[in-house]
């Protein structure tokens, strides 16, 4: 990249790309039970690892840098809890509210050099912060948006019409012992439990490019132990993915003793699961080559708002998680201040 034209046309249609795979990966698992969402974690994080892996090879091996995993272990440690967010408030709502708390987190961090990064600079600051301010107003008005989740999530194409434990409920008024601890929960708790996992999901998301912002900012200090370390972003993603399949291995490993060697397993998602995990490696990839092109400070309000969109689309119109005039305007007023927020934040680097 020889120009600042060619940085930012490159840095606008990475984030283009991961905008539109990140709003749709996890689009594959919602006709499928998915249980409480352990071992759809690993499926999901080894599909990962396999991209990094070819992503690795491409670039011929470069030097791998242990503590980028740190990055790929927070990141494991938000997404234990996506399944149940889609469970609970929706596909749609969910990505909204950890986007939403993952812009701000990951923004803030970079514009003011947390975590002994760099503060970063923009062409024009203002414009900075009224994006990041909008990302935040956004956050609470999809809040009071009410998604329409059913008990099964899974499309009712494969629900049978009535299910065994109906027609025997007078023989076993037991509840389903295969059903997770999320589909045991009232309408109340869901949402409770839902918007809370998220908010927790998002900040970690946020995180989870510290560690290799902070390599790659202590590489020009000749006394660092990082010093000489590449300033590619890309160069960073098989120790990132690796921490997230050894974080999340080790997580299903711990589940499954404290489920006594009898962990809750769906064979059926294990293929759309590996795809949702290749679409979210690639899009991540894509995230790398923004965050290099653009700086973290302006592609992380720009790529974790418009993935709420695409997701709210397919829950709109595909799933009908989110119905009735209400919700819809105030989805539209969302938008419109998402996008607002986005084009400020692009301008504030040109």
């Amino acid at each position: 990249m020889n120009s600042n034209a060619t940085d930012l046309t490159t840095g606008f249609i990475a984030s283009i790309v991961a905008i539109l795979l990140f709003g749709s990966n996890f689009v594959p698992l919602k006709k499928y039970e998915t249980g409480d969402g352990m071992f759809l974690q690993w499926v999901l994080c080894a599909a990962i690892w396999l991209v990094a892996l070819v992503v690795n090879l491409i670039l011929h091996c470069p030097k791998f840098w242990p503590f980028a995993m740190v990055g790929g272990c927070i990141w494991a440690t938000g997404n234990i809890a996506v399944v149940p967010i889609i469970k609970t408030i929706g596909l749609g709502l969910g990505i909204l509210i950890w986007g939403s708390f993952n812009a701000l987190t990951g923004w803030a961090s970079s514009r003011f050099g947390w975590f002994g990064m760099n503060a970063e600079e923009v062409a024009k600051p203002l414009l900075n912060y009224i994006g990041a301010g909008l990302s935040v107003v956004s956050a609470f008005i999809f809040l009071f948006i009410k998604s329409e989740i059913p008990n099964n999530t899974y499309s009712v194409d494969t629900t049978p019409l009535i299910s065994e434990h109906v027609i025997n409920k007078t023989q076993d008024p037991d509840p389903d012992p295969d059903c997770s601890w999320v589909d045991k929960l009232s309408t109340t708790q869901s949402r409770l439990v839902g918007c809370s996992l998220a908010v927790i999901s998002g900040i970690l998301y946020g995180s989870t490019f510290v560690p290799i912002i902070y390599i790659k900012d202590h590489s020009k200090r000749n006394d660092s132990i990082y010093a000489g370390a590449s300033q590619n972003d890309l160069d960073y993603v098989f120790a990132h993915f690796s921490g997230i399949f050894l974080t999340s291995t080790v997580y299903f490993l711990a589940y499954c003793v404290a489920m006594k060697n009898n962990p809750k397993l769906h064979p059926e998602a294990v293929l759309p699961g590996f795809l949702s995990g290749v679409l979210w490696a690639i899009a991540t990839c894509c995230w790398f080559i923004a965050n290099r092109s653009l700086s973290a400070v302006v592609s992380f309000p720009i790529i974790t708002a418009g993935p709420g969109f695409i997701a709210t689309m397919w829950g709109v119109f595909m799933f009908k998680e989110i119905q009735g005039r209400k919700n819809y305007l105030l989805m539209m007023l969302a938008f419109c201040i998402i996008l607002t927020g986005a084009l400020c934040t692009a301008f504030s680097k040109i």
